[in-house]
This record gives structure tokens, C-alpha cells and sequence, in this order.
């Protein structure tokens, strides 16, 4: 009977501690928002949140207001879905709020990396340098270059072309935007080493083309990745994948290339002279090279789809190009030169560039996270306050908050080429809600110190490479009566949309 009581006791606290971190015990406090912690011990809402977010979100708004708590596997996150209130988010202290720890969780469970240091603050000095001003005037070059590598040698192997070419225009945006975007950052094959300038350019087609089918697999494991739940197989798949891409991308073979961008040489130094281990150096390098091409091909594939959906938007889109190519002294001709796309040029389309923002509007939806490292008063707009407690999350989903709310943008569900242009066509910035001005009127790249530093490049990718194919093309839809596809729900939470199946168009060029 001696041992007995310790034993029970042991047990009983073994319990009452293992109900604990359940989060059986969590009660909600006075000045709290509204907690729902779901039926599910620990888990919550998870499932749930996991099988659609946006219908998650809607529900708990629906059923809680526009601050709520929910227990998702273990955590507990407070969602702000009032835009108005979105300042106290965006403008908080690192001191209270920080997104780095959750940051640093993912990308270690993602890609392998393990963050030392402020590895943040050296990317935000390198973005400064090489992604904005005089270094985005030559990573915009860069890219044009690489761009006509792969399109222009599609256009002169074509047999007949005359004739239309079919294939899948997800699958397509995507390929030549990763493969364009990965040549840029990361370099070309040396003309010197594989003995002409043309045979350099074969080998960069051939290896890019190669590694975006590898990169593909990857990024469709990356919804279950990020939440932890491969099956075993598809662990192993992972696992191969994921040494495929330190080999390619090690240190060793990157000096090997020619032209690598600022960037990437930055970011590669930096942790070198900190006495990073080649190989955590390389995983870094994989890190970077999903961020800046994981988004930007699916992105251009919606805003194609939904130039064909519109023939006004295509008509005003070709009309902008055929005006800034004519005033640069430039003409698509059968034999003629190559589309030299400058970075001043990009600045002339307020056309193409409403109606990507409006792309961006529609099929953007990052849910933007931070961790609360003290207990806080989160204000509202509207004067109200709630206490979110240390150790918590703090989100807000702007898709469903801001992109689309009726009121800050009406009829939400359309798309609308020139919803971000004044009659003047000057930029428009000027969106209300309940009659105030709204501030973050969208937040397809982030907000605050976490917004996306790579945001200018890749606005700048994806306008070369639509300007590009409706210069260089005629494009239409196979099916053009076919609905636009949905949403694949599992990319819910991490940036661009994809669809739920390919959509086939056909192209032949304008000449």
C-alpha cells in the first residue's frame, strides 16, 4: 500500500498533465476574444481548417464576430478579420508579435533548413539591394534574357507556324516562369565550358526543363509537408526530392555557373563567412528557390485564363502592349529581333499591371501569422480591446477579410481588369468600408516586416512573361465555354491558389 499511493499519484499527475497540453483545461477569461477549441482534444478545429480554411474562417466569423480564438493541433490561434483594425497587426512591436518563430518551425520542417542567426535581417539588407532600384533593373534583364532563351526557341522549332500548338496553360505558365526565374537567380551554363553560346543555351533549356518536373512533385507534397502528415511513402518521395535539390543547388555547383544573380551570391557569402556548413547553405538555397518561384506560375496562369474569359480585358491588354511596343521603337516580325522588354517598359502598363493586381486579388490567400511573445492588448478600430495571451498565435486571412468583401470591392467574385484604375488611368488606391478609408485594400504579398521582399521582381517576372506570349502569340481556349476550374482547397494558407484541373488553350504565333 506504500507504493501504491506514489504510483497513483504519478499516474493522476501524468494525466492531469497530458490533459493540459490537450488543452482540456483552457478556459476563456473575461476580455478575451470568443475561444472555440472544437470537440477534438488538441487537434481542435484542425481537420477542418485543414479540409477548407476559407468556409472555416467564414463559419467562425460568422458564428464568433471578427476576433475569435480556435485550438488547431495544439496551438491556440486568434484570427483579426477586421480590416479596419489590421494596423495593430501589421504595426505591433517585435516584441509582442513576431512571425520569425514560426518561420524558422516551417521552414525546417519544409525544406530541411535550420535558421541561425538573424538570418531575416541579412535577406531584408540583400532584397534591398538586388530586388528594388538599379539591382531590379539587371535581375529584370536577367530574366527577359532567360525568358527568350526558352520562348523564342519554341517559336523558330515550331514546323509550321501557321498551325496551332495545344497544352495545358497551368502546366505551361508554370513551366516557363520556373525555368526562366530559377536561370535568372542562379546562373547559366558557361559558353566557355560547353565550348558555344548555343550550346550553353541548350544545356540551360534541358536542365531547367528537368528540374521544374522534379520541383513540381515536390511542390505538390508541400500543402501535407507543411502540415506534417506524409504518409510513409510519401515521406521517402520527399527525401529523394529534397537531396536532389541540395545536390543541384549546392554550393560546389553554383560556382560552376555563370551570371548568378546579386541575390543569391549575397545570401550564399553571407553564411559562409558565418560558418555555415555547405550543406545547411545549400538547403537555404532550396528555401529561396520555392519563395521566389513557388507563386508566380500559378499567378500568371489565372491572369491568362482570365484574359480569355474577358474579351474586353484581352483587347485593352493587347492594345497597351502593341502602344509600348510601337513607342520603343519596336514590331513582332517573322525574322526580325527578339521583344527586348526593358524595365522602363514595365513601367508603362497601368493596364497589365490593374489587371494582375486583380489576379492577385482574386486567387492570392496566405494566411499571415505571427507568435505572441508577451501577453498583449490587441485595439480595435472601433475602440474595442481584447487581451491575447503569451505563448498564443495571432492570424488574419486577408482572401476572406479583405480580397473579398463586397463593400471594399464590389461584386468580389469577378474579375475586373481595371478595378485598380481611376477614369484617368492613374492607380487606384482609394477603397471604404462602413465609410473609413481602407488601408490594406489587399495583402496578396504579406504585410509589415514579413511582406514578401522579392514582391517588385516577381510582379516584374509575371508581366515580362504575359506581355511576352500576348505579344509573341494569338492564344485562346480550347474549351471556351468550359467553367473556370476551382480552387484546389488543400493550397488554402500558402499564397497562390492553384486550380483543381488543367485548362487546355491553344497558340500559334502572331507572325
Amino acid at each position: 500500500m506504500g507504493l501504491l499511493l506514489p504510483l497513483l499519484l504519478a499516474l493522476l499527475s501524468c494525466l492531469i498533465g497530458g490533459l493540459y497540453l490537450l488543452g482540456v483545461f483552457r478556459q476563456h477569461r473575461p476580455g478575451e476574444p470568443p475561444l472555440d477549441k472544437g470537440l477534438i482534444p488538441w487537434l481542435g478545429h484542425v481537420l477542418e481548417f485543414r479540409k477548407n480554411t476559407l468556409k472555416f474562417i467564414e463559419r467562425m466569423k460568422q458564428n464568433h464576430g471578427d476576433v475569435f480564438t480556435v485550438q488547431l493541433g495544439g496551438c491556440y490561434i486568434t484570427f483579426l478579420q477586421d480590416p479596419l483594425s489590421f494596423g495593430a497587426f501589421v504595426k505591433e512591436s517585435r516584441e509582442k508579435l513576431d512571425f520569425r518563430p514560426f518561420a524558422k518551425q516551417l521552414v525546417r520542417r519544409v525544406f530541411g533548413y535550420v535558421a541561425e542567426g538573424d538570418d531575416h535581417n541579412a535577406l531584408v539588407v540583400s532584397s534591398n539591394k538586388h530586388l528594388k532600384g538599379d539591382g531590379l533593373k539587371v535581375l529584370t534583364q536577367a530574366m527577359m534574357d532567360n525568358l527568350q532563351n526558352l520562348m523564342a526557341h519554341e517559336i523558330g522549332s515550331a514546323a509550321d507556324q501557321s498551325s496551332w500548338k495545344e497544352d495545358g496553360l497551368f502546366m505551361y505558365s508554370y513551366n516557363i516562369l520556373f525555368r526562366a526565374g530559377y536561370l535568372s537567380l542562379y546562373g547559366n551554363a558557361s559558353p566557355k565550358s560547353e565550348e558555344s553560346e548555343e550550346k550553353a543555351k541548350e544545356k540551360d533549356r534541358a536542365e531547367s526543363e528537368a528540374l521544374f518536373k522534379e520541383f513540381r512533385k515536390y511542390d505538390q507534397l508541400f500543402p501535407d509537408l507543411a502540415y506534417g502528415v506524409l504518409s510513409p511513402r510519401e515521406r521517402v518521395k520527399k527525401q529523394r526530392l529534397m537531396d536532389l535539390f541540395w545536390n543541384t543547388l549546392s554550393v560546389q555547383k553554383m560556382k560552376m555557373k555563370n551570371d548568378i544573380s546579386g541575390w543569391i551570391w549575397d545570401m550564399h557569402q553571407y553564411r559562409e563567412e558565418n560558418g555555415m556548413k555547405d550543406s545547411m547553405i545549400s538547403r537555404y538555397m532550396f528555401v529561396l528557390l520555392w519563395a521566389s518561384q513557388g507563386n508566380t506560375g500559378p499567378a500568371s496562369f489565372w491572369l491568362l485564363l482570365f484574359l480569355m474569359k474577358h474579351p474586353e480585358a484581352m483587347k485593352a491588354a493587347k492594345e497597351e502592349i502593341d502602344k509600348v511596343l510601337k513607342e520603343s521603337g519596336q514590331e513582332v516580325r517573322r525574322g526580325g529581333p527578339s521583344i527586348n522588354l526593358t524595365f522602363e517598359m514595365l513601367k508603362e502598363t497601368p493596364i497589365l499591371d490593374s489587371a494582375l493586381e486583380e489576379t492577385l486579388r482574386l486567387c492570392v490567400a496566405p494566411v499571415l501569422t505571427r507568435a505572441v511573445l508577451q501577453d498583449m492588448t490587441l485595439k480595435m478600430a472601433d475602440g474595442r480591446e481584447y487581451i491575447i495571451r503569451k505563448g498564443d498565435r495571432l492570424a488574419m486571412f486577408p482572401y476572406s477579410a479583405v480580397h473579398t468583401d463586397p463593400e471594399i470591392h464590389p461584386d468580389p467574385h469577378s474579375f475586373k481588369y481595371d478595378r485598380f484604375l481611376n477614369p484617368d488611368g492613374s492607380k487606384k488606391t482609394d477603397f471604404y468600408k462602413n465609410g473609413q478609408k481602407v488601408k490594406f485594400y489587399t495583402m496578396p504579398w504579406g504585410s509589415g516586416v514579413s511582406m514578401c521582399p522579392g514582391r517588385y521582381f516577381a510582379s516584374n517576372e509575371m508581366k515580362q512573361f504575359v506581355f511576352l506570349v500576348l505579344a509573341y502569340f494569338e492564344i485562346e481556349l480550347k474549351n471556351p465555354e468550359e467553367k473556370i476550374p476551382e480552387f484546389d482547397f488543400s493550397r488554402w494558407g500558402f499564397g497562390s491558389m492553384q486550380p483543381n484541373r488543367e485548362v487546355q488553350f491553344r497558340y500559334r504565333p502572331t507572325f
